[in-house]
């Protein structure tokens, strides 16, 4: 029985050996701060080794302790217990779903790892050696580059593609996280195979086969958004089928016209270690300014 200082975390857990399927629950002691990560690793430590989950960092980055915690897809390092302990002090946990379940809480995630290998998540020149040998960077303006960097955050975590109602339908769906970063190398102006990611995520089992539920972008951990980068793709298909879509690809920045000046400046004067006055230091010349006209 739960009390104010003990909650109960009921786990759905999985035997690949016997194929058996239970509920387990473990009654936990609660302190200020506590995850849901944290109280697996107390169980995993102190109450039955037998669990099984999966994390790395601990922090938000690696995306790998994702699971369903009261029926949400969560990160288990982000979610305070605080946060999501129901009645009776009552915590539920159980593996995405969408992914075949291997053990307990950890499921397979080879499908999403595919379907993003599919839309080729980097960037694609039609002479690769700039890419692999080239001198200096591309050139990408501010706004270029805002424009595909909230949806390169994502830390594939997988939660969107839990969260989407196709991808649970649909095991042919690339997915949202997928369609995410293909819009991401699509917008990229660095990219030059803008046509051939519009031709593969323009299928019946692309981003036209979005319901637009936006489940994907509400468990986000990223707040990515992966269901407005879905709309945005699909802009762009209806603008390449009628001819109206030109993306101008951007080129390796140029040598420098003039090399940076050498600015050759004196020591002080003054010993600070021997102390010196504010007078002192008001007579002090003031550093050299660069001249951006000398660059």
């Amino acid at each position: 029985m739960a009390t104010a200082n003990r909650i109960r975390v009921r786990v759905r857990r999985f035997n690949p050996e016997s194929g058996r399927s239970w509920v387990q629950e473990y009654e936990v002691p609660l302190r200020k701060g506590m995850t849901v990560l944290d109280a697996l690793i107390y169980i995993k430590t102190r109450l039955d080794p037998t669990l099984t989950f999966r994390y790395s960092c601990r922090m938000g980055v690696c995306g790998s302790c994702g699971l369903l915690v009261n029926d949400t897809p969560r990160l288990a390092c982000q979610t305070q217990v605080s946060e999501v302990v129901g009645e009776g002090g009552l915590v539920e946990l159980a593996p995405l779903p969408g992914y075949p379940v291997l053990r307990d809480l950890v499921v397979d995630m080879s499908r999403m790892f595919r379907n993003h290998r599919l839309v080729k998540p980097y960037i694609v020149r039609r002479d690769m050696r700039e890419v692999e040998e080239a001198p200096r960077e591309f050139i990408v303006a501010p706004r270029q580059h805002l424009e595909t960097y909230q949806y390169s955050l994502c830390i594939m975590c997988g939660l969107c593609n839990a969260a989407c109602p196709v991808f649970n339908s649909n095991p042919n769906y690339l997915g949202p996280q997928a369609l995410t970063v293909a819009y991401r190398f699509v917008k990229d102006p660095r990219d030059e195979a803008v046509e051939e990611r519009i031709a593969m995520v323009s299928s019946p089992d692309g981003c036209l086969a979005c319901h637009f539920a936006a489940s994907c972008s509400a468990v986000c951990p990223k707040a990515v958004d992966p269901a407005s980068a879905i709309q945005r793709l699909r802009r762009i298909i209806a603008r390449a089928a009628l001819g109206g879509y030109r993306k101008k690809t951007s080129r390796i920045a140029p040598p420098l016209e003039k090399p940076l000046r050498n600015i050759e400046q004196k020591p002080p004067t003054h010993n600070l270690a021997e102390g010196v006055s504010l007078e002192e230091l008001e007579k002090e010349p003031p550093p050299p300014i660069l001249d951006p006209e000398s660059l």
